[in-house]
């Protein structure tokens, strides 16, 4: 025996587990689920045998905005503070708040802002596109 250990003994990884909760004081919990915050079915998709996978992060300050663009493939854009307001030409101007999430269709141009006067916004963006495609095209107005 060696520090508790008894060279040769195997213990199921559930049952440590479940004793050092229960050492602690603790009581053993389910497992962690996810929560399905947007299912949707997009246009638009690359359609390649490999696709590029990006994971964005972004922070506005109050009243700031994007450059006018365009994206080559969907966008989803999940809001972690603050709310986001996208304004796509021939569509309705859409506000995401905190815990929501929007997706961007493809070759439309947008302009996202952070409408608030006070309030920072922060999003994360999720881009899959075909390798090498950039994030986004700018234009002018």
């Amino acid at each position: 025996m060696w520090n508790g250990f008894t060279p040769g003994l195997v213990v199921a990884p559930g049952l440590v587990v479940g004793a050092l909760c229960m050492a602690l004081g603790a009581s053993a919990q389910e497992p962690a689920r996810p929560t399905l915050i947007l299912k949707q079915i997009v246009d638009g998709m690359p359609q390649g045998t490999q696709q590029e996978v990006q994971v964005l992060t972004a922070a506005f300050l109050p009243g700031q905005a994007t450059v006018f663009h365009t994206h080559r493939f969907p966008v989803t854009v999940y809001v972690l503070e603050g709310a986001f307001t996208l304004e796509m030409e021939g569509h309705p101007a859409v506000t995401v708040s905190a815990g929501q999430s929007f997706v961007e269709p493809p070759g439309v141009r947008m302009t996202g802002y952070n409408r608030s006067p006070a309030a920072p916004l922060r999003v994360v963006v999720f881009y899959v596109g075909e390798p090498g495609t950039p994030f986004l095209d700018v234009h002018q107005h």
